[in-house]
C-alpha cells in the first residue's frame, strides 16, 4: 500500500509539473499575441487599422509624432521612431533598462545620447532619435527594422519590425490623414484645471509642434500654427483655441487641425481636457468618443479645446 501511494504521488506531481510548463508555453504564445499590457488601456486608434493604448502611451506616441513634424521629417521616419519606441520602451518613458539606458528610447549617457535627465525628456529623447536617423543615408528606403538598427544597434535587430503596422496606424491618425481617428476615455479626478490645464497645454503645444502665442496685429507667416487661450462665460480660464493662419479651410489646414484635435485627445488626462471640437466634431472626456456637432453647434475653423475649470 505504502509503494503504490509513493506511486501515486510521484505521478501527480509529475502531471502539475507538466500542467504548469504547459500553462508557461500557452501564457508565452499569448504574451507575443498581446504584445503590450492590457489592463488600463483607454485610448483607442483607428486609422486603416487599430491600436489600443494607454493614456501615458498614448500621449507619448503623440509627442514622438509632433516632434517629427517640428523637425521637418517625413511620415515614415515618425513610423521607425514609434517602431523603436514601442520595441524599447513599451512607449513608457523608463527611469531605466539595460546597463544605463534610460526613456522612451532606451539611449545610453554613456554613449553619448545625453545625460539621463534629458534622456528622461520625451521631447529631447525624440528629438535626438529623429537627428540619428537622419545621418543614416538611405534609411527612407530601408524596412523599418533596419532604419531603426542602424540607430539603436540592437542585439535583436529583427525586433522593430513587429511594430510596424502598429506604428503606421499611429502614425496616419497623429500626423491627421484620418479625422475622429484617436479617442480617449478620461475618468476621475482630472490632474490640472483651469489656468495651470491652460499653461500645462500650451507649455505643450510649444514645445512638441513648436506653436506660437497669438497677439494682436502680429503678422505670422502663412501656415503658421498658433494658440490663444480664453475664459468662458462664467470668466473661468478653460478654454483653448489652436489654429493655423492662412489655411484654416484648405485640405492641408484640416489635417494639420486634426493633428492638433488628436494631441489635445492624447494629452486629455494629464492636462485636464474635457471637450475638443474641431471640423463639425466634437469629443468629450466623459463620452470617450467623437460625434457629429449640429449645424447650430459648429464654431469656428480653429480647434476648440476645453479644460475643467477650478473648484
Amino acid at each position: 500500500m505504502r509503494v503504490r501511494t509513493r506511486a501515486v504521488a510521484t505521478g501527480f506531481v509529475v502531471l502539475v509539473l507538466i500542467a504548469a510548463i504547459g500553462m508557461i508555453v500557452v501564457l508565452r504564445q499569448a504574451g507575443e499575441g498581446l504584445r503590450l499590457p492590457l489592463a488600463g488601456r483607454a485610448c483607442t486608434v483607428q486609422a486603416d487599422g487599430e491600436v489600443t493604448l494607454d493614456s501615458q502611451q498614448m500621449a507619448n506616441a503623440a509627442t514622438i509624432a509632433a516632434i517629427g513634424v517640428q523637425r521637418e521629417m517625413p511620415e515614415r521616419a515618425v513610423v521607425v521612431a514609434l517602431a523603436t519606441a514601442y520595441q524599447e520602451s513599451g512607449l513608457r518613458n523608463l527611469t531605466g533598462g539595460d546597463r544605463d539606458s534610460v526613456g522612451l528610447f532606451q539611449q545610453r549617457p554613456s554613449q553619448g545620447w545625453g545625460t539621463p535627465a534629458q534622456i528622461r525628456d520625451p521631447r529631447y529623447a525624440a528629438g535626438k532619435f529623429y537627428a540619428a536617423l537622419k545621418k543614416v543615408r538611405g534609411w527612407e528606403d530601408m524596412r523599418v527594422t533596419d532604419a531603426a538598427q542602424k540607430v539603436q544597434r540592437s542585439a535583436f535587430p529583427e525586433a522593430y519590425e513587429k511594430w510596424a503596422d502598429e506604428s503606421q496606424v499611429l502614425t496616419r491618425a497623429l500626423l491627421g490623414h484620418a479625422t475622429t481617428a484617436v479617442t480617449c476615455t478620461v475618468g476621475g479626478d482630472p490632474v490640472l484645471r483651469g489656468a495651470a490645464a491652460i499653461a500645462a497645454l500650451t507649455e505643450g503645444l510649444a514645445l512638441d509642434w513648436g506653436l506660437v502665442a497669438a497677439s494682436s496685429g502680429e503678422d505670422r507667416p502663412t501656415g503658421t500654427g498658433y494658440f490663444s487661450s480664453a475664459v468662458d462665460s462664467y470668466g473661468n480660464p478653460t478654454l483653448l483655441k489652436v489654429g493655423i493662419d492662412g489655411l484654416s479651410t484648405s485640405p492641408e489646414g484640416v489635417r494639420a487641425g486634426w493633428r492638433y484635435a488628436h494631441w489635445l485627445v492624447s494629452h486629455a488626462k494629464q492636462n485636464g481636457v474635457k471637450r475638443v471640437a474641431f471640423d463639425g466634431r466634437e469629443w468629450t472626456a466623459k463620452r470617450g468618443d467623437w460625434k457629429r456637432l449640429a449645424e447650430s453647434e459648429r464654431g469656428d475653423t480653429e480647434v476648440l479645446a476645453e479644460v475643467h475649470e477650478d473648484v
